[in-house]
């Protein structure tokens, strides 16, 4: 699985962080960071459902 971002259409909500902390972290400065641009399928539930939730939808995955 390789996630992708928008960061154009990104404004670091944090909706994604809160579904797949594993993956994805708001810092301090309301910046988005992909703690794993290749998460392992154990974390494909969340980080499918951080896609599909993401309100501007900056993210992606793909296979």
């Amino acid at each position: 699985m390789k996630l992708t971002v928008d960061y154009d259409l990104c404004e670091a909500n944090a909706i994604c962080m809160k579904l797949a902390p594993e993956v994805f972290k708001v810092d301090e400065n309301d910046d988005l960071i992909v703690l794993q641009d290749s998460p392992g399928e154990e974390l494909r539930e969340k980080v499918e459902a951080a896609v599909k939730r993401c309100p501007r939808q900056a993210l992606g995955v793909s296979t």
